[in-house]
């Protein structure tokens, strides 16, 4: 029996896995302000992608910083930044602010 190649091709494609479609990135808004974040506890789900949207209210420059998350950026006076962070499983995530260490915030994934 001769199979055609429009046939083999369609078997193929069935047999194939299905790529599986990444979920959609949650967004956390957080302000420094007085030389805090606001809110201090941010909370997100677990295996989900999160982007972090900082914005500077203080009067001089800082710096969002995680070595819990991976990841370091300065957000100038008067803007906002974006900053992503990869599906995370359950826990309690500290960042900070580089430049004035007593700014402390926590991500809490259930």
């Amino acid at each position: 029996m001769r199979v055609s190649a429009a046939a083999m091709l369609a078997v193929a494609a069935l047999a194939a896995p299905r790529p599986v479609r990444a979920a959609e990135p949650v967004t956390l808004s957080l302000v420094l302000q007085d030389h805090k974040f606001v809110p201090a506890e941010l909370h997100a789900p677990a295996d989900t992608p999160i982007v972090f949207r900082v914005k500077n209210l203080n009067t001089i420059v800082s710096e969002i910083e995680s070595s819990d998350l991976h990841f370091e950026k300065i957000v100038p006076v008067g803007a906002e930044v974006v900053v992503r962070v990869r599906p995370l499983s359950p826990g309690r995530y500290n960042f900070f602010d580089d430049f004035h260490h007593e700014t402390q915030g926590y991500l809490v994934v259930p």
